[in-house]
């Protein structure tokens, strides 16, 4: 896989963006353009070819189309599929898989460099392991894109922020999956665990029986390999995945509520307020306005 390499000590040009949405079978059309287009899958598998490569895009995962090159849609896609495109121009330069582990290994070796890096590494395809903190920023970049801002500027600060987010979930993968560590294998798993069941009602003495360690010691290696705790680390899922349907939505407090695993309404607004300095409501108030498109 390649990736491409920005430097961002100025930030990327943003050209535009909006979230695709459609009601029948549909297949993206050929065409070829002269930016990069980042595409974020929503709902239902994207079904697109570039270069020789085709790549079925599920919810959650994204897929960068480069300038200058032939894309096309290579299967129809079911109705109501639907994903964030955002166009944008950098000075970037594609680099290997290798490559990028080797300046990773570099950072890891020489921790006091990385207030000096001035570099972001953007994969052709993905999964992000915290795809909510995609959806918030994409939907922070619609709303403000749509509100009719004095200065044009924003955008680009906002489209290189969802950038580095990008960027920072893949060297963390990156990183965890070349730890060496027991502790490190073993703390993969739990996080890995823990995404996959936040929304479940899980507690910290869970994840502690299911790995077979003592909480308070669970919680100790936790917090040195992660340097933050267990129940930190549920509670900031479980937020993401609320700020992603407030903002995608229009649910209830109370079915949002019980869809990231707290079943008391109002236990879940403190939380919320806690995490994020202002109500669920006063959160989706604030990013409501959104571009969207079906052809």
């Amino acid at each position: 896989m390649r990736f491409l390499k920005i430097n961002i000590q100025q930030p990327v040009k943003y050209i535009s963006g909006g979230r695709f949405v459609t009601e029948v079978p549909w297949i993206h059309p050929e065409r070829t353009i002269d930016s990069y287009e980042l595409i974020i899958s929503i709902n239902e598998t994207l079904y697109i070819e570039q270069d020789g490569i085709q790549r079925e895009i599920n919810p959650g995962e994204t897929f960068l189309l480069l300038p200058d090159m032939v894309h096309r849609g290579f299967k129809i896609c079911n109705k109501h599929v639907s994903f964030y495109w955002f166009h944008f121009l950098c000075s970037g330069f594609l680099i290997s898989d290798h490559e990028v582990r080797e300046e990773v290994k570099t950072i890891q070796t020489h921790p006091e460099k990385r207030k000096q890096i001035k570099e972001i590494y953007i994969p052709q395809f993905d999964s992000p392991y915290a795809s909510q903190r995609i959806n918030i920023l994409c939907n922070q970049l619609l709303h403000v894109d749509n509100s009719n801002y004095h200065t044009f500027l924003s955008m680009h600060y906002l489209m290189t922020s969802l950038l580095i987010e990008l960027s920072e979930q893949t060297l963390s993968q990156l990183i965890l999956s070349t730890e060496d560590s027991q502790n490190g294998a073993v703390i993969n798993h739990i996080t890995e665990w823990i995404r996959m069941n936040a929304l479940e009602g899980i507690t910290v003495s869970d994840v502690a029986t299911k790995f077979n360690y003592h909480k308070d010691y669970l919680s100790r290696l936790f917090k040195k390999k992660t340097g933050i705790t267990v129940q930190a680390y549920i509670h900031a899922w479980r937020i993401a995945k609320a700020k992603d349907l407030l903002t995608r939505t229009s649910e209830p407090i109370k079915n949002i509520s019980n869809q990231v695993g707290v079943a008391d309404e109002k236990y879940f607004m403190r939380l919320f307020k806690k995490y994020e300095k202002v109500t669920p409501s006063e959160y989706r108030k604030a990013y409501n306005k959104i571009h969207y498109n079906n052809h």
